[in-house]
């Protein structure tokens, strides 16, 4: 009896159990169906989609961003000193419509404020550093004292976050330089730590008589390949009159080569490294390596919209149409 009641105790378990079972995968939810592969786009849907990208690419230039870097700076003149003051802070930049990047900045903005001066000028730049990391400023190609030449652990102390520092020179050479980071400089400065430090010589008669000078700095890393640091659509056009001389200062800050083309006029070489070239040279093309400054000038002799970009083509264009260093010369 104690045997028969162990027997049914055991096929009510079982049954209770394949119940359960049965219960649970009826219960189980219906697989989401499998949505259908999208079609292979043709040959030609393939070439009118990129021919749409480039022509909406041009019709949006130039587009507008926020932010405008690479504009003079006015000095406070002190005591007879003309006086700049620089903070280096991070910003969020943008660097072409809607693209954002994390940018370190002298004064929130890329390329820093341009600083202007003239030959035989006392010049102080005064640095606060509102980094999360140490900084300091090398004036690039200008020839200054030792102690103000910004480079950590040799010439001076890291610039510690909150700290600051103060340059004080005074301009010797005249010429296109440069004013950048040179602590942990392969990063800080592609991300944005540097400007454009002008001297004007002090007699003005062997300078060229132009209607425009301009500034275009070379920058390529986490911003992107960038003109005055932007990317095409957001690069700004050069505009001039027929007839007119504009004299374009090029400052490659970037970690590449650089091969600036104009399309339609040849640029007249005349300065490298802020020194006058022996011979002026005419080319279409201008290898601009990192560091060099190179001094042109450009005759607006042929009417219309002139491309004007680097010829290493994968820094200017791509099968979604153009990009990073492009710009143009409009010439009326």
């Amino acid at each position: 009896m104690r045997n028969q009641r162990f027997g049914l105790m055991a096929l009510l378990l079982a049954a209770a159990l394949v119940t359960a079972a049965c219960g649970s995968r009826a219960a189980a939810p219906t697989p989401a169906p499998v949505p259908a592969a999208k079609a292979t786009p043709s040959p030609e849907e393939r070439a009118q989609e990129m021919d749409e990208a480039h022509e909406a690419g041009v019709k949006a230039f130039p587009a507008r961003t926020e932010g405008k870097g690479a504009q003079p700076l006015a000095p406070d003149v002190v005591a007879g000193v003309k006086v700049f003051r620089l903070t280096a802070k991070e910003v969020e930049w943008e660097v072409s419509p809607g693209v954002r990047r994390t940018a370190m900045t002298y004064n929130g903005v890329v390329p820093g404020p341009t600083i202007r001066v003239t030959e035989g000028d006392r010049v102080r730049v005064v640095l606060k550093n509102d980094l999360k990391e140490s900084t300091s400023i090398h004036f690039h190609g200008v020839v200054l004292p030792n102690a103000m030449d910004g480079v950590p652990y040799i010439t001076q102390p890291p610039v510690k976050p909150g700290a600051g520092f103060t340059y004080e020179f005074t301009a010797r050479n005249p010429g296109s330089h440069m004013y950048h980071s040179h602590h942990a400089a392969h990063r800080q400065v592609p991300m944005g730590l540097l400007g454009a430090f002008i001297i004007e010589p002090k007699s003005r008669s062997a300078e060229p008589r132009v209607s425009q000078d301009l500034v275009m700095i070379l920058n390529d890393g986490p911003l992107g390949y960038t003109i005055n640091g932007k990317g095409f659509p957001a690069t700004e056009p050069l505009a001039a009159k027929k007839g007119e001389w504009v004299r374009i200062r090029f400052m490659n800050e970037g970690l590449l080569i650089h091969p600036m083309h104009l399309h339609g006029m040849p640029m007249k070489v005349i300065a490298k490294d802020g020194y006058p070239t022996p011979q002026p040279y005419l080319v279409d093309t201008l290898n601009i390596a990192p560091g060099e400054r190179l001094d042109v000038l450009v005759q607006a002799t042929e009417a219309g919209v002139w491309a004007f970009h680097c010829h290493i083509l994968n820094h200017a264009e791509s099968d979604h149409g153009m990009h990073g260093m492009v710009t143009a010369l409009i010439v009326k």
